[in-house]
């Protein structure tokens, strides 16, 4: 038995109970992972309440660790007790101090990284690799939208899409977020609170609008941002965080001809090769100091609910991780 965080009712942050629960043994092409460090997404609070639908009731919530191999499925290769690996996506259940994952589903962890650090950027890391370089290739010359900036995929858009020689606009809720998302690359802070961002955006551009809009806010900005786009524009609404977006008829984008995608990071990283070009690029992008992880608070395992009370507050900027109490 170990401990793990379990959802038993769809809700609030007070639905996320701290058990015992029984893991197992590795069957074949699994490993047993003994966690470090656990990353917390607003994905997981989507599942929490019920945004996303889990396969059944009780589930444990969580998308990403970093941690040790403890034990190996008969007969696997490749994977031995004590490799340092990293996982994120599928499956859910990293909010335990253990958990067995399929083998082809984790990545070798490099040693030189800390674990918390880990545990912050693999499933914001890699969704901005897939969001900046596959599914909207971002290059020089481009004129990118951000919305929630500070927040912890944001604040990694910023850095990577001023590398990558894009003018960074981001949206953000106030003068703290604004400098934050300006020390992160974002070359135009717009306090969303404090002018509308549309506007800002049409004054900036030139009236000429933005070639991509990342969003991630929902409901709340999804209007706005089609009209920030330029013509042939790509709106890329990869998250809810107000509220699901209403149905959208296509007559909409015709105007502009504009794009529209609901992406996931799973669909981008369905190979083993794909898996591995995108973890790959997001730990070379931390190590050559192109991505700087802000780690904000760490917090017990135990007290995910109060890290999921923070999250939806937005008393948080950049990542907050979770460490197994009995790391």
């Amino acid at each position: 038995m170990v401990k793990a965080i379990t959802v038993h009712e769809l809700g609030g942050p007070e639905v996320l109970k701290w058990e015992d629960v029984e893991v197992g043994e590795p069957g074949e092409g699994e490993i047993l992972v003994k966690h470090k460090a656990i990353g917390v997404n607003f994905i997981d609070v989507y599942y929490r309440k019920g945004v996303y639908k889990a396969e059944k009731l009780p589930f444990i919530p969580g998308r990403e660790a970093v941690g040790v191999v403890t034990a190996v499925g008969q007969g696997l290769t490749g994977r031995k007790v004590g490799d340092l690996v990293a996982y994120a996506g599928n499956p859910m259940g990293s909010y335990a101090e253990e958990q067995i994952l399929p083998a082809n589903q984790v990545v070798p962890f490099p040693s030189t990284l800390d674990p918390i650090l880990g545990a912050a950027v693999m499933l914001k890391g890699m969704t901005v690799q897939y969001l900046l370089r596959s599914c909207f290739k971002v290059e020089p010359g481009h004129t990118i939208l951000v919305h929630a900036a500070a927040g912890g995929v944001g604040s990694l858009l910023c850095q990577w899409g001023e590398a990558l020689g894009a003018t960074v606009i981001g949206t953000v809720s106030n003068e703290e977020k604004a400098a934050q998302a300006a020390e992160d690359g974002c070359h135009h802070p717009i306090i969303y609170t404090q002018e509308n961002f549309v506007e800002r955006v049409k004054e900036i551009t030139k009236g000429q609008g933005v070639h991509v809009v990342y969003d991630s806010v929902g409901k709340d900005t999804f209007q706005g941002s089609l009209e920030c786009l330029a013509s042939r524009g790509y709106m890329v609404s990869f998250g809810q965080s107000s509220g699901m977006v209403d149905p959208v008829p296509m007559s909409v984008l015709a105007p502009k001809s504009l794009f529209l995608t609901r992406p996931s990071l799973m669909h981008y990283t369905t190979t083993r090769d794909e898996l591995l070009r995108c973890a790959g690029e997001v730990f070379t992008a931390v190590a050559n100091g192109v991505l700087k992880v802000r780690v904000t608070k760490t917090y017990p395992l135990s007290e995910a609910a109060k890290a999921h009370a923070d999250l939806e507050a937005r008393k948080t900027t950049g990542s907050i991780v979770l460490i197994p109490d009995n790391s």
